[in-house]
């Protein structure tokens, strides 16, 4: 296994950056407290990371410009 060629910015693809918002989701909804948490649908969080994922999976697939 070896590292692409430019990993130094990985931060700037857009696969990265939608795994990082989905991994913020999460994190961000296991801290939040059950009180606010009755507020907002489960299942809206778990689609929203889904979706998130989903598009990380599609921006590493598709050709984002020159690096």
């Amino acid at each position: 296994m070896k590292i692409v060629q430019d990993a130094k910015r990985a931060w700037k693809w857009f696969s990265v950056q939608a795994m990082v918002l989905a991994t913020a989701l999460l994190g961000a909804w296991e801290i939040m407290p059950d009180d606010l948490k009755a507020g907002i649908p489960s299942k809206y969080v778990t689609g929203a990371a889904m979706a998130l994922l989903v598009l990380g999976v599609a921006g590493r697939l598709v050709k984002q410009g020159k690096p």
